[in-house]
């Protein structure tokens, strides 16, 4: 078995420059964010305008007691403010659990069964919302197929480069979330049309079959994918961090914790931020109604379309040795999604008690893309190259628990939607991102010194090596 700290495919540059295995990953990543955008696109409209609504909301299994358990928590909660409680919880679960999936990865079954295990979840949770009877369970199957899934195909992008090739590596995630954003574009599309077409149950069933695509590419791909250790209880415990390690985990932790901030903003468009575009925008085409879900859709279709523009724009930087670091680069997204609220908060002051137009949340849509793509692969690069090699695929599961957080986030902050003015509630969605960007660029450089400061146990040109902010 390979281990995970020499990458065994670290000189192929079969694939776009890079390594055969990352064409797998990316792909495999594609089909499964595919399903996973596909049915998110839908599931707050089907809460909102079927689920929760007399007549159907007594037919799911549990929900008299999962709605009891919120109330008794947050109070007497609407069906607005319940869809968007859940969808949080959903969305934030989804990002928790990597840290088992991380865990059960590392410990005992390694990457590959881990994540095919997580297909198979998430398969089976995908069908499971084809019937009103099951939502709760097929929301519980894909929260654990995620935790499965995601941090160790992460995590197994990393290790397809050496440790000191930071700008491929970067490079890289930005790749690979371009797989993301692709099946992100085609998922919202293409289950939204058929949930439109034929209901919602077709739409949430079809994004179960593109599950089933994403595992033939996984598996196809074995050969070319490296397999971190799994480290079975007969092996001997590795030794504790050292203080420099322990260092640097408290100062990943701090990044991760402000990055919380701009993904608060991103989140919320696919919330609420669909539930105010169905009540307040004028959706009117020359050709028809425009699709709610398809929003979901403008925002992977930027970050697609910028992905390219952003690697050539970042190597042309780096000839010129003037490209800014990776936390630098996280603030100009956090600002970057900033802008893209302030757009909505602006549609909703100007429309007063009438609609906005269809171009304000397209015009955010597409921002909100772009500032993804600016952090995400970003904050990818940065924990895979920096976290000690003894707590990887843990770390890269740590990244998912920053949106865990977001999530559930924004979910609550959604609970006062009906409470606020449209433009006060995104307003509030333009200072939550500022300043997150105004830490990262107060805090940014006595991070990047902290970090790049040598262990002085363990002499290694790893040590010399810096990540410039």
């Amino acid at each position: 078995m390979a281990d995970a700290s020499v990458p065994v495919t670290a000189n192929d540059t079969s694939f776009l420059g890079h390594p055969k295995g990352l064409a797998y990953l990316a792909f495999t990543e594609a089909w499964e964010r595919f399903s996973y955008y596909g049915m998110g696109a839908l599931v707050v409209l089907y809460m909102v305008q079927e689920l929760l609504l007399p007549g159907h909301i007594e037919n799911v299994v549990g929900m008299a007691t999962y709605r009891g358990a919120l109330e008794s928590v947050f109070g007497p909660m609407s069906t607005l403010a319940l869809a968007s409680q859940t969808f949080g919880f959903y969305g934030g679960l989804v990002y928790l659990t990597p840290l088992l999936g991380g865990f059960i990865a590392d410990r005992w079954l390694g990457a590959k069964k881990t994540v095919l295990i997580g297909v198979l979840l998430m398969t089976a949770g995908h069908f499971a919302m084809a019937f009103e009877q099951s939502f709760l369970l097929a929301m519980l199957l894909l929260v654990f197929g995620s935790g499965c899934l995601k941090g160790n195909i992460a995590a197994q992008v990393g290790h397809l480069y050496a440790v000191e090739d930071e700008s491929r590596r970067t490079r890289g995630y930005t790749i690979f979330s371009t797989g993301i954003n692709i099946g992100g574009m085609a998922g919202p599309l293409v289950c939204g049309g058929v949930a439109q077409v034929y209901g919602w149950h077709y739409g949430f069933g079809t994004a179960g079959v593109f599950m089933l695509l994403a595992c033939a590419v996984y598996l196809v791909g074995q050969k070319q994918l490296p397999e971190p250790n799994a480290r079975g209880r007969s092996r001997i415990v590795e030794a504790r961090l050292t203080p420099h390690e322990r260092r640097t985990v408290v100062l990943l932790v701090t990044i991760m914790a402000i990055s919380i901030l701009p993904s608060i903003a991103y989140g919320q468009g696919f919330n609420v931020g669909l539930i105010w575009i169905s009540e307040h925008v004028d959706l009117t085409t020359s050709i028809g109604s425009f699709p709610v879900p398809w929003f979901n859709s403008v925002d992977a279709f930027a970050s697609v379309l910028v992905a390219p523009l952003l690697i050539l724009f970042w190597m042309a930087q780096a000839r010129r040795g003037s490209e800014p670091g990776d936390i630098t680069k996280i603030a100009i997204a956090a600002l970057i999604l900033a802008a893209s609220r302030l757009l909505l908060a602006g549609g909703a002051y100007l429309a007063g008690d009438g609609k906005a137009s269809l171009v304000i949340p397209m015009l955010s849509f597409i921002l909100s893309g772009i500032g993804f793509m600016w952090y995400w692969p970003t904050l990818l690069a940065l924990i895979s190259r920096r976290a000690p090699k003894k707590l990887g695929g843990l770390m890269m599961a740590s990244v998912y628990l920053t949106a865990f957080f977001s999530a559930v986030t924004e979910g609550y902050l959604g609970t006062f939607y009906e409470k606020m003015s449209a433009e006060n509630f995104w307003l509030l969605h333009v200072a939550i991102p500022s300043a997150g960007a105004l830490m990262f660029l107060i805090f940014g450089p006595a991070l990047k010194r902290a970090m790049d400061r040598p262990d002085p146990d363990i002499p290694s040109i790893d040590n010399a090596i810096g990540v410039a902010t």
